[in-house]
């Protein structure tokens, strides 16, 4: 089995570039799955449509490992279109790449697939770990379906028959870069205008990674075998939406920002096509499994990842 080739599902996104650069580095040979593969790039891509078995399939035999990061934004409005468009497209990657897998001569070592740390309850009290089951939605914060997706997510994962291969579901926080759609231009662009403050009662907790810790996490779970089922790909110390913005402010040089209400909130979700619930729900997650197997993150705060990222702009 080659031990140094990984299967990239959705690789064309935010992390699944911040992936292929970081494996690509370490020597290991990248394949991205893709419904739109493109000629003339440094990666092999191959097209598949996230929901049918295909010639894809193969490229999985032998491989060390697969991710798949497959799904369709949740930053828009939860209409009944969207929110079917959310779920299939989890709900059928799961399903089909675990129909590779089983038919695999070769199967892969390991097999981690995205999910997300908005699984554990709305909290303002102690953060969640892995051994955290209570799911529950908060009607204040508009949560119902997120967790209905997560759910039949995960299910479809654990459902897999893949005796095996590994299975790590990744319940993944906000992960700060400077990718398409990563949400840290956007939070210094706000800052910098003065726009930077609290956001409804600035209570509410950010759970957060930055991106060269979330590639190290991957390739530290698919290193250390003892590791299995859901892990949370957080930095450890998660921190208030306020303090967070406090710390944008001082990074940009600002040095108010007005805050903004629920109902502004509401009515900018509206003009921007999203929804209030990724702004005021509280994810207060920590990375159990990853610091008790050893771990440690080049950035364990946000203060130390904003200077990072500043520096890289």
């Amino acid at each position: 089995m080659n031990q140094q080739r990984l299967i990239l599902a959705g690789g064309t996104g935010f992390l699944g570039q911040a992936l292929l650069r970081h494996f690509q580095a370490l020597g290991w040979e990248v394949v991205v799955l893709t419904r739109n593969p493109q000629t003339g790039r440094a990666v092999k891509e191959i097209q598949w449509d996230a929901q049918n078995l295909g010639d894809w399939a193969q490229e999985l035999d032998g491989a060390a490992a697969v991710v798949n990061l497959t799904g369709r934004s949740v930053d828009c409005r939860y209409t009944e279109a969207n929110r079917q468009l959310i779920l299939d497209s989890r709900v059928n990657s799961t399903r089909v790449i675990g129909q590779a897998i089983a038919q695999c001569a070769k199967p892969p070592l390991v097999w981690l697939n995205s999910s997300s740390a908005t699984i554990y309850r709305h909290t303002l009290g102690p953060a969640w770990d892995e051994s955290g089951t209570d799911f529950t939605p908060t009607a204040a914060v508009q949560d119902e379906f997120s967790l209905k997706v997560i759910h039949a997510w995960e299910k479809t994962l654990n459902e897999a028959v893949t005796p095996r291969t590994r299975k790590i579901a990744l319940r993944t926080t906000l992960v700060l870069g400077h990718g398409r759609n990563s949400v840290f231009p956007v939070l210094s662009r706000l800052a910098r205008f003065g726009l930077g403050g609290r956001m409804g009662s600035g209570e509410q907790f950010v759970s957060w990674l930055h991106e060269v810790d979330f590639c190290r996490a991957i390739e530290w779970v698919i290193q250390h075998e003892e590791l299995t089922g859901p892990v949370n790909f957080a930095a450890p110390n998660p921190l208030s939406n306020s303090e967070m913005m406090r710390l944008f402010r001082e990074a940009v040089g600002t040095p108010f920002g007005l805050p903004a209400t629920e109902w502004m909130l509401e009515i900018g979700a509206f003009f921007l096509r999203t929804e209030t619930e990724l702004i005021l729900k509280s994810r207060r997650v920590v990375p159990g499994k990853l610091l008790r197997s050893n771990f440690t993150f080049r950035f364990p705060t946000m203060r130390e990842a904003i200077a990072d990222l500043r520096t890289k702009k």
